[in-house]
């Protein structure tokens, strides 16, 4: 199984939101969402740590989507790669080795926000 494009997991991802937040009776969803969006905000913690440790939960979890969500994440709030194999090492200890299937999607990601990253420049 190989790792989606990170082009067409915001292009399904933002379609689907899209058609959950526009459903009627889905004050519930909405809540969850703003709640997942507001807890990433900088507090205490900053940013780029919270989607570090969103990361590790998500792949001990074996959430491919949140996985990749909190990849980009990271990648957008400077996470290096030397940073992103600590934080696979860390899934992978908590988690077990259940999540090297998850790891190897993960980097292919990762690779993938790199090539996209040069292409733009």
């Amino acid at each position: 199984m190989k790792a989606v494009k990170p082009t067409d997991f915001n292009t399904y991802r933002e379609a689907m939101n899209e058609k959950i937040l526009a459903a009627p009776n889905n004050k519930i969803i909405k809540r969850i969402f703003n709640i997942d969006t507001n807890a990433y905000r900088p507090g205490a913690l900053s940013g780029k740590t919270k989607e570090m440790l969103g990361l590790v939960a998500s792949m001990v979890l074996k959430c491919d989507d949140c996985i990749y969500y909190h990849l980009e994440s990271c990648f957008d709030k400077g996470v290096t790669t030397e940073e992103l194999m600590e934080i696979f090492g860390i899934a992978n200890l908590v988690g077990g080795t259940i999540v090297v299937p998850h790891t190897r999607r993960a980097l292919e990601f990762w690779e993938y926000l790199q090539v996209e990253q040069k292409n733009k420049e």
